[in-house]
């Protein structure tokens, strides 16, 4: 294995309860932007007006509300945060229901008294969400605020019922376009997915609701290989033939759909697909309950994917090991893997 003497970057400002957010390699884009990210929380214990509410309280704006189930709280320091119950069929002014046929007229007739039914009912088991807007990698630490602030007011988690399943999402602005650097991307998630997923310890409830399914092995296989280098509209198609779902722990069809919206239209008709420059990571737990659980320890994960997709011998020579393991298993044994992956991974 090859030493690596790599020196963390800190995320300016005061610690959180993880300790310190640590910046990945490129804080800038290619434009020479200070790159964002943006992040959303599942929960429950709070209605989405409470939730607007709090945001308001810690970051200023004002609250407006879309429907009883959606409020959008604007003109923060950050720009607008939206707190909803998370569901598409709580909203009556959703875009993502069908716009013909006969489904869309009986929709039109009953949408707003079924909304309203859907969202009194699916309150008690749906999750509240809040997304917020892209925030600048410096200040990534002020949103630390949010996790403390709905922990303070009982906001449960994942483990308070066994019908919950509430979950943590990073949405990283990618630092470059390309393809050659998506592709690294993709490449160092499937290399650190097991270990990832090892030191989330996701809730057996997501494990039974299949929250976010792995890469098949045939994927980390096929992209892995050394001679792969596709263009973008190559790499677009053998995503969507390998995952014809967005339901994985990182979904590449936002980023893809904002590169070429339409071919990824074509092969992935999924209207809840949005457009937009990031990578979509999605943690398959969120603790709140949890005294020791934190964004910075989450994120800081993240960063280890970005560092070694930028460190291209350790990726080389961890793909490498990885193509060993696998050898032709679909399965192989995922927890050796996941301690094997920690050792490449630096202190």
């Amino acid at each position: 294995m090859i030493a690596h003497q790599i020196a963390h970057q800190i995320v300016p400002g005061p610690p959180t309860r993880g300790g310190p957010l640590r910046m990945p390699p490129h804080r800038h884009t290619a434009e020479g932007r200070d790159r964002r990210v943006g992040v959303e929380v599942e929960f429950a214990g709070l209605d989405a007006r409470s939730a607007a509410v709090l945001v308001q309280g810690l970051f200023g704006g004002r609250v407006r509300e879309c429907d009883p189930y959606r409020f959008a709280v604007e003109d923060t320091s950050f720009g607008t945060f939206l707190c909803e119950l998370d569901s598409q069929y709580a909203h009556p002014t959703d875009k993502s229901i069908p716009k013909s046929g006969k489904a869309a007229e009986l929709i039109e007739r009953l949408r707003d008294r079924f909304a309203s039914t859907f969202g009194e009912v699916s309150s008690h088991w749906l999750p509240v969400e809040i997304v917020s807007p892209p925030v600048p990698l410096g200040r990534l630490h002020e949103l630390e605020l949010v996790l403390e602030s709905l922990r303070d007011r009982g906001a449960e988690d994942t483990g308070a019922s066994v019908f919950y399943a509430f979950a943590l999402q990073f949405n990283p602005e990618a630092a470059r376009l390309e393809v050659d650097h998506i592709l690294a991307v993709m490449r160092a998630y499937v290399l650190l997915e097991d270990w990832l997923k090892s030191r989330i310890g996701p809730d057996q409830t997501r494990r039974l609701l299949l929250f976010a399914t792995d890469f098949p092995g045939e994927w980390g296989r096929y992209v892995l290989r050394p001679e792969y280098a596709p263009d973008l509209g190559q790499f677009i198609d053998d995503y969507a033939r390998f995952n014809p779902t967005r339901n994985r722990g990182l979904d590449l069809y936002p980023l893809l759909c904002h590169l070429d919206e339409a071919r990824v239209r074509q092969l992935a008709p999924d209207p809840l697909i949005k457009a937009r420059p990031t990578f979509h990571y999605r943690l398959p737990d969120a603790r709140l309950s949890d005294p020791g659980w934190s964004l910075a320890a989450e994120w800081n994960d993240w960063v280890e994917v970005e560092r070694l997709a930028d460190d291209p011998p350790r990726l080389a020579a961890m793909a490498d090991a990885w193509m060993r393991h696998r050898g032709r298993s679909e399965f192989g044994s995922r927890a050796r893997w996941a301690a094997e992956a920690a050792l490449w991974v630096p202190a």
